[in-house]
């Protein structure tokens, strides 16, 4: 694999790891508000990007 090649397969890393920490939190602060739409609208990305 060459440098561009890594590089970007840690840039698509780096993204997926600040998705899936966005929607953690995202859904700590539904869970907080009681936003059951929200909830399941958020666990179900969350389960797509696992």
């Amino acid at each position: 694999m060459n440098r561009k090649q890594q590089a970007a397969k840690q840039a698509a890393e780096a993204h997926r790891i600040n998705i899936q920490r966005s929607l953690q939190h995202r859904l700590e602060v539904a869970k907080s508000q009681g936003d059951e739409k929200l909830i399941r609208q958020l666990e179900a990305e969350i389960n797509y990007f696992n």
